[in-house]
């Protein structure tokens, strides 16, 4: 891993991108390369089983159907609740993204590194872009992105098609966004990745 040195400001990535962009695909190079990532999605389903506080927010908003017996987040039922009822997910995410931003922050600050990056689903959506110094956004085409869901999840054309329209548009994150990875299949995504990372690198030399 790369060490940050005494006394500098270590910088903060977010990196964000719709269902199939591929955002996943450019933290793991910046795990390569040395980079520390937090994983906000998957930090939010820990926290949502271990966080007791945000555990006992959840069963009182939606009820303890919300868990199983032996604790473990009952995710089928959550998505019944929240499917098709935009009060229900803002409920739900008005209870869990102050805590995912929170634990980021805190993983933050634990690191050594000139800079980290964090991976979020709805980076400009919660608003977390804001604690970012840079925020990256990963884009590829409406095709490419429903023919890599389709294998990797095994969804219908027209499951992803709804799910992708939930999600705020590629040119509204855009305009958001310091800057735009293409990942379309025609671009190599290394070279992107590493001149950004050298931009990070030289602003703490």
């Amino acid at each position: 891993m790369i060490s940050l040195s005494g006394g500098e400001k270590m910088l903060k990535i977010g990196v964000t991108g719709g269902i199939g962009s591929g955002k996943t695909v450019v933290c793991h190079i910046f795990k390569v390369l040395g980079i520390p990532v937090f994983d906000a999605d998957s930090e939010a389903k820990r926290l949502m089983t271990t966080d007791r506080g945000l555990v006992q927010a959840i069963r009182e908003a939606f009820g303890d159907r919300a868990y199983g017996d032996d604790g473990a987040l009952n995710r089928r039922f959550l998505a019944q609740r929240i499917f098709g009822d935009k009060d229900a997910l803002n409920q739900l995410n008005a209870l869990v993204h102050p805590v995912v931003i929170q634990a980021g922050e805190d993983w933050a600050e634990r690191q050594q590194s000139p800079y980290v990056v964090k991976e979020a689903a709805l980076l400009f959506e919660t608003g977390s872009y804001q604690k970012s110094d840079y925020n990256i956004l990963v884009t590829a085409p409406m095709t490419v992105r429903i023919q890599r869901i389709m294998k990797r999840d095994g969804w219908t054309e027209d499951q992803i098609r709804a799910r992708i329209n939930e999600q705020w548009t590629d040119e509204k994150k855009a305009s958001m966004a310091d800057f735009i990875i293409s990942n379309d299949g025609a671009h190599a995504v290394i070279p992107q990745v590493l001149s950004l990372h050298h931009k990070f690198l030289s602003e703490r030399s």
